[in-house]
């Protein structure tokens, strides 16, 4: 696939609390890391994300007596995941994993900021309303594409290419170059959200520049 200046590759949330060692760790999520940086010569435009929440955030489990990391609670806008408690503003577990080097990038957009709504998107905050400004940042840049690489797969990665969709903007995932957390069926789920939006699924090597 020929990409051009009006497509943007969208690296989402290569920090260390989702890499091996970390407070939520991604299985082998490092491994996306050479992947990435194999494919961000071909793309005039990068864009990073990285979750940014602060302490005693709503979607950790240490905010809910008598809960879990991974179980389910009921909040405002629905059903919401709890999670131990990661990349916490201002901590290592929340900086980028140091072997990434993409000082190209134009854009870190930080998401998960407000403390009683959690983020996975990185369009929108998890009500699917409360929007991070991305969109607005794309069109007035021209940008036409989603490429998008990162962790995980299966949330972040894979909610930000959905809104992508629902936005209007093609959006094409970079399959090898992502890892997954598969909770509780959570690839097979969203690749049926894929299937169903026209979110492309491709490997790395299948990008030319």
């Amino acid at each position: 696939m020929q990409v051009n200046s009006q497509d943007v590759l969208l690296v989402v949330d290569v920090q260390n609390d989702f890499c091996p060692g970390g407070a939520l760790a991604v299985p082998n999520g490092d491994a996306v890391i050479p992947l990435i940086h194999r494919i961000a010569p071909k793309f005039e435009h990068i864009i990073l994300t990285q979750d940014w929440h602060p302490a005693g955030h709503h979607s950790f489990a240490c905010a809910h007596d008598g809960k879990c990391a991974f179980e389910q609670v009921k909040v405002s806008y629905g059903a919401q995941t709890l999670w131990p408690d990661h990349c916490v503003q201002g901590t290592q577990g929340a900086e980028f994993h140091p072997a990434l080097n993409l000082t190209r990038a134009e854009l870190i957009l930080r998401k998960g900021f407000r403390p009683e709504i959690d983020s996975y998107s990185a369009y929108f905050e998890i009500d699917r309303t409360t929007t991070t400004g991305l969109n607005a940042y794309l069109r007035e840049r021209g940008f036409k594409r989603v490429f998008l690489a990162g962790l995980a797969y299966d949330y972040c990665v894979g909610f930000s290419a959905l809104d992508a969709r629902r936005l209007g903007f093609p959006a094409t995932i970079l399959r090898d170059a992502c890892r997954a957390i598969d909770l509780n069926g959570s690839v097979a789920a969203i690749e049926k959200e894929f299937a169903a939006a026209g979110v492309g699924l491709i490997d790395s090597g299948e990008i030319a520049g």
